[in-house]
């Protein structure tokens, strides 16, 4: 079944002709033009903003001119992932959806439904004309994944909206009213080669078939993390006179690792350690990543490599880099207040380099949870830049649209009761906030599962819901 068949097809039409156009983030130019050309052929008022937030304003519907306008925001870019043996350019490629079931998916790439489906639900909203709506300012931001400057950076006076709708939650029956802060931490090292140890022999390592996923929504999951299992390969292997050569590990700030190549040297007797050492970490992980794959080949013998001192160094540090969960709420149950994630780990060129991103729904937490990480790495000797500081969005159990939320959810859907929560990872909300004090927020969407990894996918059943559920609510926006 074709994907543009789909029900709601106004919604999976716009999602369709969405994903046709490149969009990584900080290379938005393509789809800026795309919103561009979007609004003028409406002949809606569009404008975009000097960080290239586009913002397309739509009239209220006869009946709707006097309840309070409302701006419905979601962000144009998206994660680029790709597994290792997919041939695919996102520089120039759309993207390649199919149906599996309930479930649309794309060919070994991530899908974009974050948070394209909230793009195309609000360009749904804008092109269509058989429901009721207020005034309605429709906000698309740039560059969320990678650094929310579109929502930093976002021109103020030009919105007047008083309630906000965030359309990037990722399960149909959660209500987000709150989410967490980041802050990157990012190191650097640098060190000389030397010679490698007698009779040692070079090895690649290939740690990969990790699931990988959103590292702060399922950070609480105890997913395989490919560059933490990739250091327990190599720790404390002395004996065996292992040397690192080179080191590929993770892609993106913030996406649980999935993959990790190593080069290393190392004395033929390393192979039987190594041996061990993966029984043991595929059996810890039988339950979470059953595909982990964990192999090593001789490669072509290397001349130099880092220092057995350095490589101990390095390990060591990686070691005693927190990875996971940090604190859980005391004021909500079962939410993560804390966590970090080792996203990056690259060795190259004489440079020993990290990339982790700390989230936390506490200013407090942020920060001690970030010196938390920057310590080992200081102890060493590397150099640490924190940066990308951001902040969460506190929680407001009073919020008038959230009562409208709740009451239609649970007319429309057989009385269910919504579940009301924050959510642990940056949502846009708490910078919106900043910029445009007094905002009325929310955060809802569909279900998304495997958002940041190649198994990304959207419930077709709940686009359904959702969509059907946002023309209810902003038919019964309050004046």
């Amino acid at each position: 079944m074709n994907v543009r068949d789909l029900e709601p097809k106004v919604v999976w039409n716009h999602f369709s002709d969405l994903n046709a156009v490149p969009r990584p983030s900080k290379k938005e130019e393509r789809i800026i033009q795309f919103m561009q050309d979007f609004g003028a052929q409406l002949g809606l008022k569009t404008y975009t903003d000097a960080a290239g937030n586009v913002i397309i304003k739509k009239a209220a519907t006869p009946g709707m001119q006097d309840r309070q306008t409302v701006i419905i925001q979601s962000h144009l870019d998206m994660v680029h992932q790709k597994n290792a043996e997919t041939d695919f350019d996102f520089d120039t490629q759309g993207i390649e959806m199919y149906v599996d079931g309930d479930w649309v998916r794309a060919n070994g790439t991530t899908l974009g439904a974050d948070n394209g489906m909230g793009v195309a639900a609000i360009m749904a909203v804008l092109s269509s004309n058989d429901f009721a709506h207020p005034a309605i300012e429709a906000l698309f931001t740039i560059d969320e994944e990678t650094g929310m400057t579109g929502a930093m950076e976002l021109e103020q006076g030009i919105l007047k909206g008083t309630i906000l709708l965030n359309l990037d939650t990722e399960d149909d029956d959660e209500f987000s009213i709150g989410c967490a802060g980041g802050i990157d931490t990012n190191t650097t090292y640098k060190f000389q080669h030397v010679p490698l140890a007698n009779e040692s022999k070079t090895y690649k390592i290939t740690v990969n078939g990790l699931n990988g996923g959103h590292s702060g929504v399922q950070i609480n999951e105890e997913l395989g993390n490919a560059n933490k299992i990739m250091n327990r390969l190599m720790y404390g292997c002395e004996d065996h006179n292992l040397q690192i050569i080179e080191i590929n590990g993770g892609s993106l700030r913030n996406a649980i690792p999935r993959e990790s190549f190593a080069t290393v040297a190392a004395s033929p007797a390393y192979l039987e350690e190594f041996e061990r050492r993966v029984q043991t970490i595929k059996d810890e992980f039988l339950i979470q990543d059953p595909n982990l794959n964990i192999h090593i080949e001789a490669t072509t013998q290397a001349n130099q490599a880092m220092s057995l001192a350095d490589t101990k160094k390095i390990t060591s540090a990686i070691y005693a880099c927190h990875n996971g969960v940090f604190k859980y709420s005391r004021a909500i149950e079962g939410l993560v207040e804390t966590s970090s994630s080792l996203a990056r780990i690259i060795v190259k060129d004489g440079e020993f380099i990290t990339q982790s991103l700390q989230r936390s729904s506490l200013e407090s937490g942020k920060y001690d949870v970030a010196n938390t990480i920057a310590a080992p790495f200081r102890l060493m000797g590397c150099d640490v830049i924190q940066k990308g500081d951001y902040p969460g969005w506190a929680p407001n159990p009073t919020s008038a649209i959230l009562d409208v939320l709740v009451a239609k959810y649970k007319e429309l859907f057989n009385n269910e009761e919504p579940k009301v929560m924050a959510i642990h990872a940056g949502l846009e909300c708490g910078l919106l906030g900043e910029r445009y004090p007094g905002l009325d927020m929310i955060s809802f969407g569909p279900t998304i599962k495997g958002a940041h990894s190649p198994d990304e996918r959207c419930s077709i059943k709940s686009t359904a819901k959702f969509w059907l559920f946002l023309k209810e609510i902003l038919a019964n926006v309050p004046k």
